[in-house]
């Protein structure tokens, strides 16, 4: 009897691509190929997938079904419990190995050793690869062997003259097994909103792999050697607005730096023109977070240091509702919460100025902020996510200090001067001149009623005086050293 042929369970999760995929590669490189994406999704989990992720999934996992169709292949949608769904493919079809491309949140770490441990135990290959990072965290330490907690000496022993490997290619053909089990039609995963809110979504943005390329080729050709000086501007296409492909592995950090590398004329080991310098340490910047989050898990809801577990937080769910959804007051956290709440999507700088608000302005939680991001970023990373707030609220690694208080006129003033991002979010302020738009409550009667504005009817007042915030944070700063 001829012995049965080699069957690999290619267990897709984020990394929705075919191209630099380590675990195709070596799945191909085996023989027949099953492709499989399971929605093990769990509302009960905080930290779970998010809705404005569910939605770009979804989309994302239509295009993978159309790029493994033209290798030949196709893409098998079960939903449930992972291993569950892993062991019945494997007793259905008689596959011999399963290989998925390894994740690095921490209930991820866990399901992921078990579901390795009990498919070995059942003479299964099991096998995870790194698909999603440069370097992974466990391959990353000081001279002390402890994790980095400051991100310039982490750049400059680890990132700074790395040697990247080339992207792998995607596979010319996919070889099909002999009978395809059955699954489920992508829309029984029911991933889409049940509202309408995504409408705005669906014209800003295009999932999949090939998107991906075609954003990351336009941004590599040039705007990347403006980086430097224009991501910090959110009314001009200034930043790569590649995080979605890459927080979905439509995308892989090996393909970011490749792409601009090669667009560029750039060899390894010689100079690099600045915007293509910051550029990539902004990819580096990524990796610091799945560093931190590997070895501080607990950092998702708790605070890195210590001392602000005893931090006095407020609690207002009227002030947190006015943040949420932009109706603060002050234009520049208004535009940007609204940007998020129709894109899915917030330009960066303004993401420190609404974060910094939140915890400082309003003496709100971080855990506030970082859960309501996570819900509604089409980029939501958990690792970004949570490292960014820590950042901002002064108790994680290399954390902007909490006596530093964005302001959140000012910065308009500074990276929005005419006031062109205000407008597009904050409409009912459209006919307002600069400066005023920043200041609104401030302008004189006349030039608001040639404006068709009424502060207080047609815009809110400040919920807050940034004098007394400010104050009234520092002082909540300092309970933290008695």
């Amino acid at each position: 009897m001829a012995p049965a042929k080699a069957l690999t369970i290619m267990w897709f999760r984020r990394d929705l691509r075919l191209a630099d995929n380590p675990a195709l590669a070596d799945a191909v490189a085996r023989g027949d190929v099953l492709p499989v994406y399971i929605d093990d999704h769990n509302s009960d989990n905080p930290w779970s997938a998010s809705a404005a992720c569910r939605w770009w999934t979804h989309y994302s996992l239509e295009s993978l079904q159309k790029s493994l169709a033209a290798k030949g292949s196709r893409l098998i949608i079960r939903a449930g419990p992972a291993l569950k769904v892993l062991k019945s493919l494997i007793s259905e079809t008689g596959a011999n190995a399963v290989v998925w491309n390894r994740g690095y949140e921490p209930t991820g770490i866990a399901r992921d050793t078990a579901i390795k441990e009990a498919l070995r135990s059942q003479g299964v290959d099991a096998v995870s690869h790194k698909g999603s990072l440069l370097l992974e965290p466990h391959e990353v330490t000081n001279k002390q062997g402890t994790p980095y907690l400051v991100y310039t000496p982490f750049w400059r022993a680890c990132y700074s003259g790395l040697e990247v490997p080339a992207p792998l290619p995607a596979p010319s053909r996919i070889l099909a097994p002999s009978a395809w089990p059955k699954g489920v039609e992508l829309s029984a995963l029911k991933m889409l909103p049940k509202i309408p809110w995504d409408t705005t979504m669906r014209t800003q943005w295009v999932p999949g792999e090939s998107a991906g390329h075609a954003r990351l080729q336009q941004f590599a050709e040039g705007p990347v050697l403006g980086y430097s000086s224009q991501r910090d501007i959110p009314s001009v296409d200034g930043t790569s607005a590649l995080s979605p492909y890459l927080a979905h592995g439509e995308l892989s950090p090996r393909q970011a730096w490749h792409a601009v590398m090669n667009a560029q004329g750039l060899r390894s080991g010689g100079a690099r023109p600045e915007g293509v310098e910051v550029y990539f340490k902004e990819i580096v910047w990524r990796e610091f977070a799945y560093h931190l989050l590997y070895h501080f898990p607990q950092t998702t809801d708790h605070p890195l240091k210590d001392a602000y577990s005893r931090f006095p937080w407020r609690t207002d769910p009227v002030q947190l509702q006015a943040w949420q959804h932009g109706r603060t007051g002050y234009p520049l956290v208004d535009a940007g919460m609204r940007q998020l709440w129709t894109t899915g999507w917030m330009h960066n700088r303004v993401r420190m100025v609404v974060g910094s608000f939140l915890v400082k302005h309003l003496l709100l939680p971080w855990q506030d902020g970082a859960r309501w991001f996570f819900d509604t970023l089409i980029d939501a990373d958990l690792a970004s996510n949570t490292m960014g707030w820590q950042w901002t609220a002064g108790s994680g690694a290399d954390a902007a200090p909490y006596f530093r208080i964005f302001h959140p006129v000012t910065q308009g003033e500074r990276f929005d001067p005419e006031g062109i991002y205000i407008r597009k979010w904050v409409p009912e302020l459209k006919n307002l001149p600069a400066p005023h738009v920043h200041r609104p409550w401030e302008a004189p009667s006349a030039i608001l009623s040639r404006a068709g504005v009424a502060i207080g009817r047609d815009y809110p007042k400040p919920i807050v005086d940034h004098d007394m915030a400010r104050k009234r944070a520092l002082a909540a700063l300092a309970t933290l050293k008695d």
